[in-house]
């Protein structure tokens, strides 16, 4: 993510294959409260489809309270786990926005902070698919690497077995025995 002294950290999550930020990271990131921001969700349902904003499973809910604790705890600005879980309303599950949905969430709250700190946001997601694709190119050349190592092993394995009887030492020929023999 691009660096911002004065801009929060967002938390961007994979979930249903998607990359989404949670609400409560939303809010945090627009300067409003979380309830004013689903309350802008709720007031606008119609300019957040399925694809820009959706509701956690419990499982899913679960998941990611793991994940987050998890990342926090290695994070430049150290949380500890009690106040990772009061800053975020444990009896509702949050709700999860795309790229797409922040940038509406935005343009519904309506605040000058919300619509600078749109731009930051989209940034975020943008840097995480860059990262994302130069990882898959590195995977992709990686795996090409290897192909072509095991088929030089293969290679080299033939030329050494090839080349073993070549470095072998020589059978030694038969002597003469020394001596007088009749022939019979």
């Amino acid at each position: 993510m691009a660096t911002n002294n004065n801009a929060p950290h967002i938390r961007i999550l994979t979930i249903r294959g998607q990359k989404v930020v949670l609400d409560f990271d939303l809010a945090e990131v627009y300067g409003v409260p979380t309830r004013v921001l689903n309350q802008a969700l709720r007031r606008n349902k119609h300019r957040f489809p399925a694809d820009f904003a959706f509701r956690l499973s419990a499982d899913e809910n679960n998941a990611t309270r793991s994940q987050i604790v998890i990342a926090s705890s290695g994070a430049k600005n150290r949380r500890s786990q009690t106040v990772i879980a009061s800053s975020r309303n444990i009896r509702y599950r949050p709700w999860a926005f795309t790229e797409h949905g922040a940038l509406q969430a935005a343009n519904v709250l309506r605040s000058d902070r919300a619509i600078a700190m749109s731009v930051y946001v989209i940034r975020a997601f943008i840097e995480q698919r860059e990262k994302l694709a130069a990882n898959a190119a590195i995977l992709k050349r990686l795996a090409e690497i290897d192909k072509t190592l095991l088929e030089h092993d293969t290679t080299l394995r033939d030329i050494y077995r090839k080349l073993l009887p070549l470095l072998a030492p020589p059978p030694e020929a038969p002597r003469k025995q020394i001596g007088f023999h009749a022939a019979m």
